[in-house]
C-alpha cells in the first residue's frame, strides 16, 4: 500500500534550502519514493491554513518511507532542511 509524506515547511535560511532541494531526488530512489509536488502557490479550500510551503512525497510502503527518512541517504539533506526550515512532517498510509 502506498504512502506519503507530507512536510509542512516555514523557510528561515532560503539560500541553504537551495542547496537541500538536489539533494533529496537522489535520496528517495533507494526507497521506491518520488517527489510528487512542492508548492509556494496553493489554495485552501475549506479552514484557516496557511503554511509558507508544502511538499508532498510518496513510496511504495510506509516502511520504505520510514527507512528513506532514518537513511544515510537522506541525512546530509535532513540536516540541510533541520537548519533552513521549521518543519512537520507527517506520515500517511493510502487508501
Amino acid at each position: 500500500m502506498a504512502a506519503y509524506v507530507v512536510a509542512i515547511l516555514k523557510i528561515r535560511d532560503h539560500d541553504l534550502y537551495e542547496q537541500y532541494k538536489p539533494l533529496v531526488g537522489p535520496s528517495l530512489e533507494p526507497f521506491g519514493g518520488r517527489l510528487l509536488a512542492r508548492a509556494t502557490d496553493y489554495d485552501t479550500l475549506e479552514g484557516e491554513w496557511a503554511p509558507e510551503m508544502l511538499v508532498l512525497l510518496e513510496f511504495p510502503t510506509i516502511e520504505q518511507a520510514r527507512a528513506w527518512h532514518a537513511s544515510p541517504e537522506y541525512a546530509e539533506a535532513k540536516s540541510l532542511r533541520i537548519r533552513a526550515s521549521e518543519a512537520t512532517l507527517l506520515l500517511l498510509g493510502g487508501a
